[in-house]
């Protein structure tokens, strides 16, 4: 995919061309003011976040694992305790795999942590301990996915890509309500779409503030409701503030999770919370397991099925199962 600049006056046109030739365009008559002005505001309403007063790719890569669908606010106390524990890329790899689910409770899905030192293991398998700097390589380490290879590229060297998380699409998503209509129809761009546009409209110098300004806009002035215009620094650019009413594209709207309590990822992490509380090495008889759970979440839960979970647990790589074939006899462990 290639991804067209072309000035005009005092603007730029950004458009995406694609393997059948087609040019799809968004034009702002004042990209440039657009990234003055937010680059201004980011400077003085800037988030003091422990992973943005570096260029380690090992701390912005941890960082960015444990902000994959987890707040802000949990992340920051969790970041200075795994640097504690594994200040590079090669402690955590040598570790146990057991000891970095231990310290990621509290961190959302387990099996995040797994990705974690799988990637870490990788990097120094693979790459001499130093992170890849090209998008391919890092879309090839375990649990790292567009946003996360983005990330690193643009955080830790600069390169020119759009880091696209759900504050972006928000934000550039109202900023270029109009045109991406016009270009993409009433449901807006596909994920492809807009990240050649993301991407695009990058500065090429100034990457990593111009992404970070974009994040810290959405979480604290464009929300996804009661957005705060007269506080936006953008706002006399912005497409959406046009329309009686700012509503996002379809498209570009974040997709429900569904209820967390009572689902199978609950009760996945209450099996792993229950291992987590053993002394470092020590396993528990699956029958004790099932009790310990069913204490803990205060329900019947059928053994079958809490049996049924701790195979994909281990399927995962977040458990280890002796004796597996037959329940009752079953033994269960973190994986050391």
């Amino acid at each position: 995919m290639e991804t067209q600049r072309r000035r005009e006056g005092d603007g730029l046109e950004y458009g995406v061309r694609g393997p059948d030739d087609a040019v799809r365009a968004a034009e702002v008559a004042s990209v440039r003011h657009i990234q003055d002005a937010l680059l201004r505001w980011y400077r003085g309403h800037r988030r003091d976040l422990p992973w943005r007063n570096t260029r380690s790719a090992y701390r912005i890569f941890l960082a960015e694992m444990m902000l994959q669908q987890t707040q802000v606010e949990r992340v920051a106390q969790r970041y200075r305790e795994f640097l504690a524990r594994f200040p590079t890329v090669r402690h955590l790899a040598a570790a146990p795999v057991a000891a970095v689910i231990r310290l990621w409770a509290g961190l959302g899905y387990n099996r995040r942590a797994v990705h974690l030192h799988r990637a870490a293991q990788a990097v120094v398998r693979d790459h001499g301990g130093r992170f890849p700097k090209d998008l391919a390589a890092l879309l090839d380490l375990p649990g790292v996915g567009p946003y996360t290879a983005r990330a690193l590229l643009s955080f830790v060297d600069n390169a020119p890509v759009g880091v696209v998380d759900t504050n972006v699409r928000r934000v550039v998503g109202r900023i270029l309500q109009r045109d991406l209509t016009a270009a993409y129809g009433d449901a807006g761009p596909n994920p492809r779409q807009f990240q050649a546009l993301a991407d695009s409209l990058a500065p090429a110098a100034h990457s990593a503030r111009w992404n970070q300004a974009l994040m810290d806009l959405g979480s604290s002035v464009c929300a996804s409701r009661r957005p705060d215009c007269a506080r936006c620094p953008v706002m006399e650019w912005c497409q959406a503030t046009r329309e009686d009413e700012v509503a996002d594209l379809p498209a570009l709207r974040p997709k429900g999770q569904g209820a967390f309590t009572g689902s199978r990822r609950y009760y996945r992490g209450r099996i792993i919370a229950v291992l987590r509380d053993l002394p470092p090495g020590e396993a528990a008889p699956f029958t004790t397991l099932v009790e310990r759970v069913r204490q803990l979440t205060d329900a019947e839960l059928p053994q079958a099925w809490l049996w049924e979970l701790a195979q994909a647990l281990a399927r995962d790589g977040l458990i280890e199962i002796e004796g597996d074939r037959d329940e009752t006899a079953a033994v269960i462990t973190l994986p050391q």
